[in-house]
């Protein structure tokens, strides 16, 4: 069982996941970057990432076929296989249902997803296999049709546990309270707990009574709890932006770092096993694990996340619509 990171001088914290008996990370390497997505990444430049993410104490990596239309999941294979460390001290997590050309999370599809993902990675299994935004689909299909289609592949040997993820907090309480106790053991939710939303805190004691597993993506809100700002086609409210931006402006006149805060208050609640955040770069990989070796060594900054929540008051838990159907 992949119970420990790589030996590491930064000794990053590792969370157990759920029931899984897996531990992780309480920083997670988010891949979606290695996709392109955000712009040039090397093969070179990606090696070295998830070299010096293990060489850090970072053990969870996370893709998708549908980030970088599969490129994430090749380039991440890559440089796993060129890592040299071995296969049973990290844990890797892709997902179905979500592609390139669009949603589809009927039995077929998904079986025959895992094996294209474990080509791409050159795996022969990965630890989490997790349905892709299900909001999107239909959420029957997925209690009915895809999750039994996952544990028959959990037989298999091909995917160990079984994930689901989305943006909308309310799926996961639909489709838990449907399938079978046990059937679904990890949860991946984004963009619900950062410093402007930390509306999945609400749902932590109902998850942690399934005995799923939690992670949170995004901390930084995709973007908006960052100097730069949110790219173009973020989908938050005009207010939510400029709120982010007037925090963003007050960190940096303070001499702070608003995206060093938003991932330090991500890892504060020990309930969510691993924050993941998209990497790309050795110099983002040193700052996202510096940011939480520093809050376990000497806490938050509490007087600036205090008036960084004081700016972002008004807009508190302001979110932004997602597709969602229940039949």
């Amino acid at each position: 069982m992949a119970a420990a990171s790589a030996p590491s001088p930064a000794s990053l914290e590792l969370r157990p996941l759920g029931g899984t008996g897996l531990k992780v990370s309480c920083v997670g390497f988010g891949a979606s970057p290695l996709g392109r997505v955000f712009g040039p990444v090397s093969e070179d430049e990606a090696a070295a990432s998830v070299r010096e993410a293990f060489r850090l104490g970072i053990n969870f990596f996370d893709t998708s076929p549908y980030y970088g239309g599969t490129l994430s999941e090749k380039m991440l294979g890559m440089a796993l296989k060129a890592s040299g460390v071995p296969r049973d001290q990290y844990v890797v997590s892709t997902k179905c249902g979500r592609y390139k050309e669009g949603f589809d999370f009927s039995a077929e599809r998904v079986t025959r997803s895992i094996d294209e993902s474990l080509e791409r990675l050159q795996l022969d299994y990965v630890d989490i296999l997790q349905c892709h935004d299900i909001e999107f689909g239909s959420l029957d299909q997925i209690v009915n049709e895809t999750i039994p289609a996952l544990l028959k592949l959990k037989e298999t040997g091909k995917i160990r546990f079984i994930g689901i993820t989305g943006l909308p907090l309310g799926i996961f309480t639909y489709v838990l309270d449907r399938v079978p106790p046990g059937s679904v053991d990890v949860v991946l939710s984004y963009c619900h707990f950062s410093i402007n939303d930390n509306t999945l805190e609400d749902l932590l004691p109902y998850l942690k009574s399934k005995g799923v597993g939690i992670i949170s993506a995004s901390p930084l809100a995709m973007g908006l709890l960052t100097e730069s700002g949110p790219p173009e086609w973020h989908p938050a409210p005009p207010e939510l932006k400029s709120a982010c931006q007037d925090a963003a402006a007050f960190c940096q006149k303070k001499g702070k770092n608003i995206s060093k805060l938003a991932m330090q208050y991500s890892l504060t609640n020990k309930d969510i096993s691993s924050v993941l955040v998209g990497m790309n770069s050795v110099k983002q990989v040193e700052e996202n694990v510096a940011a939480a070796t520093e809050l376990a060594s000497v806490g938050m900054d509490q007087e600036t996340l205090s008036e960084v929540e004081a700016i972002l008051k008004p807009v508190k838990n302001l979110t932004w619509p997602s597709g969602i159907q229940q039949s």
